[in-house]
């Protein structure tokens, strides 16, 4: 590709742009400044004006972004009923949370939100019926809560703890480790490392991954290429880790090291992209023994699930795209010598073990089924669940007699059991007390057809006795992609929405794991248009069964649902009055060149390709596609200006080209969160915040007041 780039900055002034010839305009946007940059694709020219939004370093970005929050909240601070939202927010988040607890060594761990707090407190006690102490407490890393625990890892023993912390949610994390007893620290703080966890080989020391941090342009966007596994020994300097595997000589994009229970083998995974990956172990019971190759080649997902001494338990999805179980030997562990331990069903099997048996869950039609079966496969029993919706956590050590199992659904707030692995009954352990009644919503799992005549289910959730009146406030959210399944949970934010009269509806679309690898191929790459097809077709089942209309539909979704939303109001922006697209992947002939988007290709595909992938990309990359005088829904984009994710760019270059092309009065705003990063780890004061102006937004723009502000009329 050749860039004819003419990076020549002007004063960037901003100033109210002129207001558009109709009436209809209500109010002005910042004049964002263009620039002369085009590459050219096989021949094809694309114009990128606001190249220079991706530089997030520079004076002009930061001034643009400025502008931009200005004119953004000072049109949610006049919604006349934002603030009884967001009271309304506070008051059903402030409940206590607890997480099952994991014991370690002589404690039982767990973690703890008092309502209101910014992060979950880490705390333990000896007994689980014990005093609790607190352990971490990641409020105190910083008083504004954004700083975040990222990851936390003991050794067999107990002694010995190392976490991660994010800062502004950004991807790259520190490692520091600290002795559980004195809770002093052991050794340096590890720096720069990035898509990883810490994994104990004893007490000695740890392996984890990282890559070099960008030499030139940003660290929050600089492209992330070579992932390099380490071994750290305490009480050395990180300058001395032992790459293990990656680097110049191994180049992959991913790579991943954890260890055995037992400590015999290290497994390590190795990928070029999101999907796929290499599978590798190493004997640590013998220093010099080599790294063995089980899989050279990432076409397919795999991982060591577990092992009875050399006996290897592998979870694949090797000629059996709804995964399956074998066994092999780890002398000669290659597929040949594969045998099946739990075979493929018509059902997505993922798994886990825990006291020297194997749980394998299953996904039917999106609903969780649990079985128990023993090391060599044979089914012992059913778990009885309480209900239908989604169940997880069951994992643990091999010498458990117990573990601690969550259940959720949509309107089943996240409930923890106790489950005695012998017997195999459960007990209720801890129930949250919220402000949140379920026996007044109904949720119906309906099975509509796409474009194609795909039948695709979606999940809907509204208060008992709703009239399907075509009015309805509808909240209707996706992802479709990498893989990813959208199962049945509970939001707490979503109380709000649902308690005053709104409609949540959640589709599960191609290219998600719903229905295994099959379904996931389905929305990639050529396939891509599938996953927006699907979101169509269910928003216009919605209008036309009467639950809503398209004066009051939303439409929502974040990072690869932030491409889906923007995809879908480009393609047809009559279908929803709202669009919400949150830390969206929007120009998709750049997005490989940030961060780790490269590894995003085998869901996608990339500009370079070929000159067909090129035109299928540029067809409905959302950036590209947003045309002049046409009006659009009432739009508020989301982003973070830590976001190493998905980098703020895209979102930036997406409002620009909006408000530029947009005809009509609804508004198109950007809300840019700082000190702030993809998601994870975000304080729950921003998450409320966010919430509450997303809800205000939605009802203000469909004319709706909601029960909640109707007494302050």
């Amino acid at each position: 590709m050749k860039q004819l780039t003419a990076f020549i900055f002007l004063a960037i002034i901003f100033i109210a742009c002129e207001k558009k010839e109709k009436e209809t305009q209500s109010f002005t946007y910042p004049k964002t400044a263009k620039v002369d940059t085009v590459d050219i694709y096989f021949d094809t020219e694309v114009p990128d004006p606001y190249r220079w939004l991706e530089d997030d370093r520079s004076e002009q970005t930061a001034q643009w972004v400025k502008a931009q929050n200005e004119v953004t909240f000072s049109y949610l601070n006049n919604i006349p009923f934002r603030d009884n939202i967001k009271q309304r927010l506070q008051d059903v988040f402030n409940y206590e949370r607890l997480s099952a607890p994991n014991k370690h060594g002589d404690y039982y761990y767990f973690y703890k939100n008092d309502g209101l707090q910014n992060q979950s407190v880490l705390y333990r006690k000896k007994e689980l019926e014990g005093v609790p102490e607190v352990f971490i407490d990641p409020n105190k890393f910083k008083e504004d809560g954004t700083i975040s625990l990222a990851g936390t890892s003991f050794t067999k023993d107990g002694s010995l703890f190392g976490y991660l912390i994010s800062e502004g949610g950004s991807d790259w994390r520190k490692a520091i480790v600290i002795n559980t007893e004195t809770m002093e620290q052991v050794g340096d703080t590890l720096r720069d490392i990035k898509f990883s966890g810490l994994s104990w080989k004893g007490n000695e020391g740890f392996f984890y991954s990282s890559y070099d941090k960008p030499k030139e342009g940003s660290v929050l966007s600089g492209k992330t290429q070579i992932h390099k596994v380490y071994y750290h020994k305490l009480g050395t300097p990180q300058s001395e880790d032992q790459l293990i595997f990656g680097g110049e000589s191994q180049p992959r994009r991913y790579a991943g090291g954890y260890v055995t229970e037992d400590g015999q083998y290290l497994v390590i995974t190795a990928a070029q992209s999101t999907s796929g990956n290499e599978l590798y172990i190493k004997d640590l019971s013998r220093p010099a023994s080599k790294i063995i190759t089980i899989i050279g080649n990432d076409e397919n997902d795999h991982y060591v699930l577990d092992n009875e001494g050399s006996r290897l338990l592998i979870h694949t999805n090797l000629n059996a795209p709804n995964n399956r179980i074998v066994e092999v030997d780890a002398s000669n562990p290659t597929p040949e010598n594969w045998k099946n331990v739990i075979p493929e069903t018509e059902n997505v099997l993922s798994a886990n073990t825990v006291g020297g048996k194997i749980f394998a869950n299953y996904t039917i039609d999106v609903k969780t089924a649990v079985k128990q079966y023993d090391m060599k496969g044979k089914l012992e029993r059913e778990v009885e669940l309480p209900g239908i919706g989604t169940a997880w956590g069951f994992g643990g050590k091999k010498e458990d007699k117990e573990l601690y199992y969550n259940f959720t659904s949509f309107t089943y707030p996240p409930t923890i059991f106790k489950y005695d692995i012998a017997s195999g009954a459960s007990e209720l352990y801890e129930q949250p007390k919220i402000d949140f009644n379920p026996d007044e919503y109904e949720t119906k799992q309906v099975f509509y057809e796409s474009k194609d005549g795909t039948k695709v289910p979606m999940f809907i959730v509204h208060k008992k006795g709703i009239e399907l009146n075509g009015k309805n406030p509808t909240y209707l959210y996706a992802y479709g992609g990498f893989n990813v399944s959208l199962n049945p949970t509970f939001s707490t934010s979503r109380i709000v929405w649902l308690e005053n009269g709104g409609i949540y509806a959640q589709p599960n679309l191609r290219g998600g794991g719903e229905y295994g690898e099959k379904w996931h191929k389905a929305g990639t790459k050529m396939q891509k248009q599938n996953v927006f097809d699907d979101f169509i077709a269910a928003g216009e089942y919605l209008i036309k069964n009467n639950y809503t209309s398209s004066d009051y539909l939303a439409i929502a979704g974040g990072s690869n649902g932030g491409l889906l939303v923007g995809a879908t109001m480009t393609q047809r922006p009559d279908l929803a009055k709202v669009a919400f697209p949150a830390v969206g992947v929007m120009d998709m002939l750049r997005y490989h060149k940030f961060t780790a988007g490269a590894g995003w290709a085998s869901d996608y595909g990339t500009a370079e390709d070929s000159k067909e992938m090129f035109e299928y990309l540029h067809a409905y990359s959302p950036v590209h596609n947003l045309q002049e005088g046409v009006a659009y829904p009432a739009t508020m984009v989301t982003t973070a200006d830590h976001d190493d994710r998905v980098v703020p760019a895209h979102s930036f270059k997406f409002a620009a080209t909006l408000q530029e092309n947009h005809e009509g009065n609804n508004p198109v705003l950007i809300r840019i969160e700082t000190d702030a990063g993809h998601g994870a780890g975000t304080p729950i004061s921003k998450t409320i915040e966010q919430q509450a102006d997303m809800y205000a937004f939605a009802w203000y723009n469909m004319g709706v007041i909601p029960p909640l502000a109707k007494d302050e009329q």
